[in-house]
């Protein structure tokens, strides 16, 4: 009886860690308004070339000198790669502008659509944005 319970605690964690990125992914519509364009102009603090989507943090400065952090949402790496992307597209200190849509909750956080450099390169951030399926 008791290697039964241990199997079958065993077997229910082994799902429960199975499904955790599933149950932690979402849609674009759960996090961000498509009703609320962004622009972004700033510095690249970290771009993280991680799963289920990219994350490229950006130093924004203000017009009074203070400096926001935004968070924008990109697409996982195997859509960025499709689309011309690798690791090191985004080294920090590039400054970069990106077109997007706003988090529902009003937070410094964006999914983008694209992201554009200083020499007028734009690249398709591979999102979840309405605009891009």
């Amino acid at each position: 009886m008791r290697t039964k319970l241990i199997g079958l605690i065993g077997g229910a964690g082994l799902f429960l860690s199975a499904t955790a990125p599933a149950l932690a992914h979402h849609s674009f519509a759960a996090e961000f308004d498509a009703n609320q364009p962004v622009t972004i102009e700033g510095t690249v603090k970290e771009f993280r070339w991680v799963n289920p989507h990219s994350w490229l943090h950006i130093n924004v400065t203000k017009p009074d000198g203070t400096v926001e952090e935004w968070a924008v949402e990109g697409g996982a790496p195997s859509a960025l790669l499709r689309r011309g992307w690798t690791r090191d597209t985004l080294p920090p200190g590039t400054k970069v502008v990106v077109q997007g849509f706003m988090a529902k909750d009003g937070s410094h956080r964006a999914n983008a659509r694209d992201i554009t450099f200083p020499d007028g390169t734009k690249l398709d951030a591979a999102s979840s944005s309405p605009d891009q399926q």
